[in-house]
């Protein structure tokens, strides 16, 4: 902390001492308010004197003249002046006019009315101090340029906003217009799914076994019983025990995490959306999945556009969510790419070749399905702009999913993706338990191999499946990145309200 900082937090400090020598509580216990800052002007109307409102909110700007004093209020609708006048508010009521700070939060009472400048504004008569401000904010300056207000931040470090999302959302309007887009799109979604019958429930975050994804989990210990426990690394085994179970069409909107690397596109702890129907297949989930994104780019964009924010970003394009998306073909895009015939009938040794030459690393420990993804990731998957469903991934790269009718190597599985980047993953779920045996130890046999991100042997979720799965599809939809592609969004962090970070 700099001594000039230090200096800013000592005033401050006086302030709350000359409080307190006038018996003025610094932090009070709640505040009977009227109304919104947005709603007074309408309330106002084309009249000169209006009602009386009671107003709550930080404080966002303040500039003294002599025995009056002008300021901004702001709350989560929006900003009004205040106009504080010393024969108005009495001794007292200027003393504590006086002892204001940028940040503060304060309470006021006082009718409308509008400035010579036309503004319309509360002439306070009464003022309560909320909450003293004892750190201060870091708020940005504002000019008039060609007419339109134009701010500049006082918080411009991306790290810092991330670290005090609290300071960011206090200065940053826009930022929690975005954030409240992102809410907006979770209820959008669930309004969809609930719209076509499916139910939305709640599964185990800590399993006994982690499945439905190839990732490398977060472990944790349970004292009472004494035995290991995972952070649940996907919700799918769990949610498709309970359409065994007779629940025909369900979902899950939930925090999904993953021990493994952070950048600008994975967090170790995301929101996930799951969701699977029984009777249908991965081709009736596809017309799923671009009905909800067109829903969720709708509500995003509605909220965005409220604020005065830009909808200008691809994602809201007509042309490109109207449908149906462009489709290509797993298998025959990769081993165009890569200029042979058939990726799959490349050996061990040429895959690893190709993956050293693209500058991935530890090749000599990665699995064989490992060193494919990467391949696709670089040469396919980064390429692709607009959205895109690839689909019938080799059989070894989808362990959940059923063979492709007509080529058993291959699996009846699609991936959206755009921007270079996986939007959703998707399924004909596998629903044989003599075939998911199967695949489940050839999992176990890459885990034992050393391989951190395959799964073992769930012998409760094969007992589920021999009582009768019935056949369905289901779909995964990594809801920080779609928020990200709706909204143009470069880094995951900023999507998310307290993204993990190194300490400080």
């Amino acid at each position: 902390m700099s001594d000039d900082l230090n200096h800013v937090l000592r005033a401050r400090r006086d302030k709350l001492d000359a409080l307190a020598a006038r018996g003025i509580a610094p932090f009070a216990y709640g505040f009977d308010r009227s109304h919104h800052a947005a709603e007074c002007v309408p309330l106002l109307g084309d009249a000169e004197e209006g009602a009386v409102v009671r107003l709550a909110g930080r404080l966002v700007a303040l500039r003294a003249h002599g025995k009056t004093t002008f300021a901004h209020l702001g709350d989560p609708s929006g900003r009004v002046q205040l106009y504080f006048k010393k024969d108005v508010l009495g001794e007292d009521g200027w003393a504590l006019c006086d002892l204001l700070d940028l940040g503060d939060v304060i309470g006021v009472q006082g009718p409308l009315f509008r400035t010579r400048t036309g503004e319309v504004t509360v002439r306070v008569e009464q003022l309560e101090l909320l909450a003293k401000s004892l750190r201060p904010l870091p708020f940005g300056k504002e000019e008039t340029v060609d007419g339109k207000v134009v701010r500049h931040s006082g918080f411009a470090d991306g790290e810092q906003r991330s670290r005090q999302r609290y300071a960011d959302l206090a200065v940053h309007p826009e930022v929690r217009a975005l954030f409240v887009a992102r809410t907006r799109m979770n209820t959008a979604v669930r309004g969809f799914l609930d719209g076509l019958g499916y139910l939305e429930v709640e599964t185990p975050v800590l399993q006994p076994l982690y499945g439905g994804a190839a990732a490398k989990p977060f472990v944790t210990h349970h004292n009472a019983l004494d035995m290991p426990l995972f952070l649940r690394i996907a919700d799918e085994l769990y949610l498709k025990r309970l359409v065994v179970g007779g629940f025909d069409r369900v979902y899950e909107i939930g925090h999904d995490f993953r021990n493994e690397g952070i950048d600008r596109t994975h967090n170790p702890e995301f929101t996930m959306l799951e969701f699977y129907e029984a009777y249908a297949d991965y081709t009736a989930m596809m017309a799923r999945v671009e009905a909800l994104m067109i829903t969720a780019a709708t509500a995003v964009r509605d909220v965005l556009s409220a604020a005065g924010l830009a909808t200008d970003a691809p994602a809201f394009d007509p042309a490109v969510l109207q449908g149906p998306f462009a489709r290509m073909e797993w298998l025959p895009s990769l081993s165009s790419a890569l200029h042979v015939p058939d990726v799959t009938a490349l050996s061990d040794a040429e895959l690893r070749a190709a993956a050293e030459k693209i500058g991935v690393h530890g090749v000599g420990s990665l699995s064989r399905p490992k060193l494919m993804d990467e391949l696709f990731q670089f040469h396919v998957e980064s390429k692709i702009d607009r959205p895109t469903f690839v689909v019938d991934y080799p059989k070894e790269l989808s362990p959940l999913a059923k063979p492709k009718r007509g080529n058993p190597e291959l699996t009846e599985r699609f991936e959206l993706f755009a921007r270079g980047k996986e939007m959703a993953n998707a399924f004909s779920e596998l629903n044989d338990p003599i075939d998911q045996r199967q695949r489940f130890e050839a999992q176990a046999r890459l885990k034992a191999a050393g391989d951190e991100e395959a799964s073992g042997v769930d012998e409760d979720y094969l007992r589920a499946m021999e009582y009768g799965m019935p056949p369905m599809g289901g779909v995964g939809i990594g809801m920080d990145r779609l928020f990200m592609y709706l909204t143009g969004t470069a880094h995951i962090r900023d999507v998310i309200l307290f993204p993990t970070m190194r300490p400080e």
